[in-house]
């Protein structure tokens, strides 16, 4: 007995059966909703186990497969049956985005570390509280990391680093034009989600 049950639209299966990896690949190509369904149900488990063995987070884990589920979706266009099975292009894609999850981790560190190293230092005419200061400084460094990359790394050189903008267009090798773009692109973001907050 065949466990795919067909009819004049598409895939289905019968509990606790799945579809030959031909027939999900085509239907995710052919961007069939319920044919990704099934995707996610087969391979979701493969990839939450690599996301959560290499993030050590089960939160993380979940956002990583979530992610890969989305990318995967997006991007169906770009894969190909004839280069290689949807499982390992999805196992690719799973790499991919835990680099990217243990990327933001290292940079969320780095930047709570530097929060703690300036709240050390003194602040003349000192007005707010210390853990005022340490709460604005996190959610100004949190908002900061919601940024495009080359924002983030802008104004860190900028307001940390305290670097010049001919500085850092040096050091990046960005025209200068581009660095004061990113200043300001990324100053305004900051300004329009800080100022909602308040």
């Amino acid at each position: 007995m065949s466990s795919i049950v067909r009819t004049a639209e598409p895939l289905f299966l019968l509990a606790g059966e799945t579809a030959p990896e031909e027939e999900l690949a085509q239907g995710l190509i052919d961007a069939d909703e319920q044919v990704f369904a099934a995707t996610y149900r087969r391979w979701s488990p493969l990839v939450h186990t690599m996301a959560a063995r290499s993030l050590g987070d089960a939160r993380e884990a979940e956002d990583v497969a979530q992610q890969v589920f989305l990318a995967a979706w997006r991007g169906r266009a770009g894969f190909h049956l004839e280069r290689g099975p949807l499982g390992a292009w999805l196992v690719g894609i799973t790499r991919r985005k835990i680099v990217d999850a243990l990327a933001a981790r290292t940079r969320r560190l780095r930047l709570t570390a530097a929060a703690a190293q300036t709240t050390d230092a003194p602040v003349p005419h000192q007005e707010a509280s210390a853990t005022d200061r340490v709460l604005d400084r996190v959610l100004l460094l949190d908002e900061l990391s919601r940024l495009p990359v080359r924002q983030q790394e802008v104004l860190q050189l900028a307001f940390f680093e305290d670097l010049t903008q001919m500085q850092i267009a040096e050091r990046t090798g960005l025209p200068l034009g581009t660095v004061k773009s990113h200043v300001c692109r990324g100053l305004l973001q900051l300004r329009r989600t800080l100022g909602e907050g308040s």
